[in-house]
């Protein structure tokens, strides 16, 4: 066991006095960095058992919240809804959230709250897995190199004639994702559509929010840890999960990831740290503090080539975060990962909490997630651009992020070449194209974005 506090144990007055004591002689010293002492000490975050919830262990782990005046407590949740319930009514006072919640939340895609993210957690990170029997039926269609090993990445081209065979014996071909605005959703169905494989079509202002109407594929929804026994009890035939549930079903030998989010869209955003706009206004001290505390984590997790990693991993391990098996959860952390077993393969970027300006919270990729609840039918009805754009900026901030980066930067803890240029910075990545379809994304172009899609709505289409 590594040796530190227990979660919740509280700090000394004397450790809360020295604390203001060095915050003032840096104040003197630092006026214009200077972000003021926390307005609310005492925090409660949540997090869902994955890795991606690393940057939240390492803050707590590594004494990065304490330097910045923050008592936190780290709280498992026991699924994404109830997640987000605890931030809007207060229980929690930010979480690790799906990139998708903050936006659909604040336009009112089920809870209805102004949920913002000022923090970006990771890239990367998820992977589709199918059952041994649909990868039995996979598997004699996909190329093969030198060595016998299928050719990557594999494309759902090569499931379509599985769901096919299904559907001609009158079985519904089912797969799990974990929330109806998780990346995980989008990747599944982006990767499905891809190959002509229709996910279904959600319909809100008619009263359907199954997200199956016209579909191929059956998709629903179970909670990340839970994701391996259903595939083993045989209620869906795959899933779309983050790590380490894909490695998971490696390890029990039911199931074999084929694909890895990497290979669907290369680089892309995942999850995100949020909080409800009134705690940030109420608390602007404390929300740039916690962002100070989660870059550091974010950097100490990537720096001098993943070396930290191993260390990382045995955190993770412990019961009171991830608490899946050591070896499990490195497969994918460390660098590497495993689809058919023993077949394992370098995709160092696999997780990525750093590099890149992982962090930063790009307009553009709230735009993507929004792009993608109107593709299929979440936002029922034609959106100009800069309907987009305003929601984006509504949700994303920057200017919070701007301000944590800055101070750490004036104490020397880290340098403006981790960061974007702040002077010129927009919000927008380049015109993104590393996706499976080849399909190239313009988060200033959102419209023009959709009408690429074969499959999906776009204009005025309605479900």
């Amino acid at each position: 066991m590594l040796d530190r506090q227990p979660r919740t144990a509280k700090p000394s007055s004397l450790k809360r006095i020295l604390f203001a004591l060095s915050l003032g002689l840096f104040a003197a010293a630092n006026s214009s960095a200077d972000i003021g002492p926390p307005e609310k000490e005492d925090l409660k975050f949540g997090f869902i058992k994955l890795t991606d919830m690393a940057p939240l262990a390492i803050a707590y782990e590594k004494g990065y919240f304490e330097d910045e005046g923050l008592y936190v407590t780290l709280e498992a949740q026991a699924n994404w809804k109830v997640l987000l319930d605890g931030v809007i009514d207060g229980q929690l006072d930010g979480a690790h959230m799906l990139a998708g919640q903050p936006l659909a939340a604040t336009i009112g895609f089920g809870t209805k709250a102004h949920i913002v993210t000022p923090f970006s957690m990771d890239l990367n990170g998820n992977g589709i897995t199918v059952s041994n029997e649909v990868w039995e039926q996979m598997k004699p269609l996909i190329p093969k190199q030198e060595d016998g090993r299928p050719v990557h990445p594999i494309k759902a081209d090569y499931l379509k004639p599985v769901v096919a065979k299904y559907r001609d014996e009158g079985k519904s071909f089912k797969m799990g994702m974990v929330f109806p605005v998780s990346t995980h959703n989008y990747e599944l169905r982006y990767w499905l559509a891809a190959g002509g494989l229709n996910t279904g079509y959600y319909a809100p202002e008619k009263g359907d929010i199954s997200g199956t109407l016209q579909a191929d594929v059956q998709l629903s929804v179970t909670p990340p840890p839970q994701m391996p026994a259903t595939l083993e009890a045989g209620t869906i035939y795959g899933y779309c999960v983050g790590e380490p549930w894909n490695q998971q079903a490696v390890f029990k030998g039911i199931g074999v990831p084929v694909i890895t989010d990497y290979e669907i869209w290369k680089d892309n955003p995942e999850k995100v740290f949020g909080m409800t706009e009134a705690f940030t206004q109420k608390y602007p001290n404390t929300t740039a503090r916690v962002v100070k505390a989660l870059l550091r984590a974010a950097k100490w997790l990537d720096e001098d080539n993943n070396k930290n990693r191993p260390e990382a991993v045995k955190y993770l391990s412990q019961p009171n975060y991830v608490g899946a098996d050591y070896n499990v959860i490195a497969n994918s952390m460390t660098g590497t990962f495993e689809y058919e077993k023993g077949d394992k393969r370098e995709v160092p970027d696999f997780n990525v909490f750093f590099r890149y300006f992982a962090t930063y919270p790009y307009y553009s990729d709230a735009v993507w997630y929004l792009t993608q609840m109107r593709r299929w039918g979440q936002i029922a009805q034609y959106k100009p651009d800069s309907w987009y754009i305003d929601t984006a900026k509504s949700v994303y901030r920057p200017d919070i992020y701007a301000k944590a980066a800055k101070a750490l930067i004036a104490e020397g803890k880290m340098s403006a070449a981790d960061f974007p240029d702040f002077a010129t910075e927009d919000g927008f990545r380049e015109p993104q194209s590393e996706f499976i379809d080849g399909i190239t994304f313009d988060g200033t172009k959102p419209n023009a974005y959709l009408e690429k899609f074969p499959i999906g709505l776009k204009g005025e289409q309605t479900p």
